[in-house]
Formats: C-alpha cells, structure tokens, sequence
C-alpha cells in the first residue's frame, strides 16, 4: 500500500460498494424476471443469462473506458457494479446443485456455456463498442 492519504480509499471503496449494490439488486431483478417470464425451471437459465449479459457490458466498458478516458469510474462500473451482476459465486452453486442432483450432463453443460459463452459475449460487446465508437 502506497503512502497515500488514508481518505483516498473511502472514494473508491463507496463506489464499489454502491455499485455492487446496484448490480446484485438488478441481478435478482432479473431473476424474478426470467422466473415470472419461464416460471420454475431446473436449469438456472436466469444465472447464465445474467453472466453472459454481464460480460458482454464488461466488454463494451473496457473499451469504452480505454477510448473515452472513463478507466476512473471503473471502480464502481467493473467491480462494483458489473461484479455484483455477474457472479459466478452462485455459477459455482447451481453448478454444484445441478451435479449433487444426479444432473452430471446438465452440470456440465451449465458449466461450458457459462465459460464459453460468457467470454464470446465480453469479445462481442468489445467489437460492438469498437464499432460504434469508431
């Protein structure tokens, strides 16, 4: 840790900390969403929709903050906000859950379209974002 002022921190800190709970609030919304939308299903469609949407904005952000000089709200947006979207705590969850049922080919078709299709969705929001701004 740097010599800085202590009070440097609290600045960035408030931001993850608000955008964290921004982003877990419209996480669940979208939950509740895809729920009233699909009505119980046994495979956490709204988790996976969630994370590839989030990955998508991480993309079209990176290079947006890259371009516009925005890297200073980056604390709030990436970490905060994006990160308490996306979560692969609860992944790691339905993955396990979906395994401890029995559902091993669901598990793991949970898991290689997760991974897979979050990171072409960070690829294509980059693309997007490059195109748009350039």
């Amino acid at each position: 840790m740097s010599r800085d002022r202590p009070g440097r921190m609290f600045g960035p800190l408030i931001s993850v900390a608000l955008g964290g709970a921004l982003g877990a609030s419209l996480r669940y919304l979208f939950g509740v969403g895809v729920f009233r939308l699909l009505g119980p299903t046994s495979f956490p469609v709204a988790i996976l929709a969630v994370n590839i949407l989030g990955s998508f904005l991480m993309g079209v952000f990176v290079v947006l903050a890259a371009q516009r000089g925005l890297t200073h709200v980056s604390p709030f947006v990436m970490t905060g906000l994006l990160g308490g979207f996306t979560t692969f705590s609860a992944f790691s969850l339905e993955a396990m859950t979906l395994y401890e049922r029995g559902d091993i080919g669901q598990a793991a078709l949970y898991v290689a379209l997760s991974v897979v299709l979050s990171i072409l969705g960070l690829a294509v929001g980059m693309v997007v974002a490059r195109s748009v701004l350039a």
